[in-house]
């Protein structure tokens, strides 16, 4: 690369700042969630699309995020994407109801997409091969791993001394900081011969999430046979034929389906979409264990993600250590192994009420993540076409997503559905609030009890259900370790390829 190297080092940072800053923002909603109830009174369901919105709305833009940056600039769109983020997360700040933070959010998400694809095509198209790629890809890791560490902390600083809405706002000097930077150091680039846009494709795609979202979070409100959930997961499985359909009919799609018919593509992408919602999602919902279910305060909760933070950044370093002497496929059971016995342990933790047994599994789920997170990324990449690192790396941020919204939505469902179960018989008030992690309501709200025994009650029932759903993360992580094993040790069987 012939730029200065001061300049050289202002991109690499200030495309990497951009792609924490999604991270940042995924990171600290699990810290202020308990809060957010509180202040609105929300229900179980809209606590979880204040989260669901944010990724179907992510997830779903990725893929066309990259197509647009690539057709009319990346810097162009990456300022666009800052702006968007910034407005957007003053929109969550200033929100008065949860309705209205769940739209934001929403928007927000959408920003985030347009954020983080143009930020990873800069990256790639500046540090394209050789000892300068992999530093750059190097720092870029550490810098995404210190965020996963540091935002919890940052999360429960903020709640604690200022109140969730400055976990919104603090976006907005970031934002102005990233743009400044963005100006002074990245210069515009773009493909000229990307792809069109696939709008068929991007509403499939995105009713898709949504139905299956909608589905998961509402078999807990409506119950899991009621006609709006069935319903539901009807609209996500029609619109996966019709996606399918619409990708299959073009001459240049979003996505080549036909790449998929290589099993080891089907493994790695399984094992980005396992490691999302075993483990990544963890993120989200380990907050809302150890402040609802434990009992700590915001910063106490930031302080207690620690051993999943800690080990999450560790052991990819380890990862690199173990790939001079294992395969591929080997690294990604181990990691998937190692991610289903942390989260059973965390569940059994949970269970005996051991915030020992909790901690120690947390360690051992971020340990597996950390192995997981690089050789997710390699194990799609090598399974694609070189002349596809586009769409590679589309499909890998997809999935990993995906992984996310749905991981998100499946475990926090089968959590509220059984806390409610723990609470047959009590109030439906007491139970409404407890699912939706009210305990200040919960506790005032159980007549005849006094307010300690009622918030112990409470307490208990949340980890119950806590407890069910991370045995079920533990299970879908040993069937996908099974699964990932027997397809990414497959023979190469790739389809001829030509642009």
């Amino acid at each position: 690369m012939s730029a200065h190297p001061m300049a050289s080092r202002g991109l690499l940072l200030t495309a990497s700042v951009g792609c924490a800053l999604t991270v940042i923002d995924a990171n600290l909603i699990g810290i202020v969630l308990p809060s957010i109830a509180r202040d609105f009174g929300a229900s179980f369901s809209e606590i979880a699309w204040m989260v669901s919105a944010f990724m179907l709305s992510f997830s779903a833009l990725l893929l066309p995020a990259g197509s647009v940056a690539d057709r009319y600039g990346r810097r162009r769109v990456f300022l666009a994407g800052i702006a968007a983020f910034g407005c957007s997360a003053l929109l969550c700040g200033i929100a008065p109801s949860a309705p209205l933070l769940t739209a934001a959010r929403a928007v927000q998400g959408a920003a985030a997409a347009f954020l983080l694809s143009p930020a990873l095509a800069i990256l790639g198209n500046v540090y394209h091969s050789g000892p300068e790629r992999d530093r750059a890809w190097a720092i870029w890791g550490a810098i995404m791993g210190l965020t996963m560490l540091a935002s919890p902390l940052l999360g429960g600083v903020l709640v604690g001394w200022l109140g969730w809405r400055a976990a919104f706002f603090v976006m907005l000097p970031i934002c102005a900081t990233l743009a400044a930077a963005t100006l002074a150091y990245v210069g515009e680039s773009r493909n000229p011969s990307a792809r069109r846009l696939d709008f068929a494709g991007i509403l499939l795609f995105a009713t898709m999430m949504f139905g299956l979202t909608f589905g998961l979070i509402g078999g807990q409100k409506y119950g899991w046979t009621h006609g709006a959930v069935l319903a539901g997961f009807g609209v996500g499985v029609a619109a996966l034929l019709g996606f399918i359909a619409a990708e299959r009919a073009q001459a240049q799609p979003m996505l080549e389906l036909r790449l998929f018919r290589d099993r080891r593509l089907v493994g790695g992408v399984w094992a980005m979409f396992a490691y999302a919602a075993c483990v990544q999602v963890m993120a989200s919902l380990l907050p809302l264990l150890l402040q609802n279910g434990a009992g700590l305060a915001p910063l106490m909760a930031g302080v207690a993600m620690l051993p999943f933070g800690i080990t999450m950044f560790a052991f990819p370093h380890v990862g690199r250590l173990l790939a001079g002497r294992l395969a591929t496929p080997q690294i990604l059971l181990i990691g998937l192994v190692a991610a289903g016995l942390g989260d059973a342990l965390v569940g059994w933790g949970a269970h005996a009420g051991a915030l020992g047994l909790v901690f120690a599994g947390m360690a051992v789920i971020g340990a597996g993540g950390g192995l997981l997170n690089g050789e997710t990324q390699k194990a799609i990449v090598g399974a694609m076409p070189r002349e596809l690192s586009g769409m590679s790396a589309g499909v890998s941020t997809t999935a990993r997503f995906s992984g996310v919204l749905l991981g998100f939505a499946g475990l926090s469902g089968i959590a509220a559905f059984s806390t409610q179960r723990l609470l047959a018989g009590q109030p439906d008030g007491f139970a409404s609030a407890v699912v939706a992690g009210d305990l200040d309501r919960a506790g005032a709200g159980l007549p005849g009890t006094a307010p300690e025994a009622a918030l112990a009650l409470a307490q208990t029932a949340y980890m119950g259900g806590f407890t069910t759903a991370l045995l079920g993360a533990a299970v879908l992580a040993a069937v996908s370790a099974a699964a990932v094993w027997r397809l990414t040790r497959a023979r190469s069987d790739r389809p001829a390829y030509s642009t």
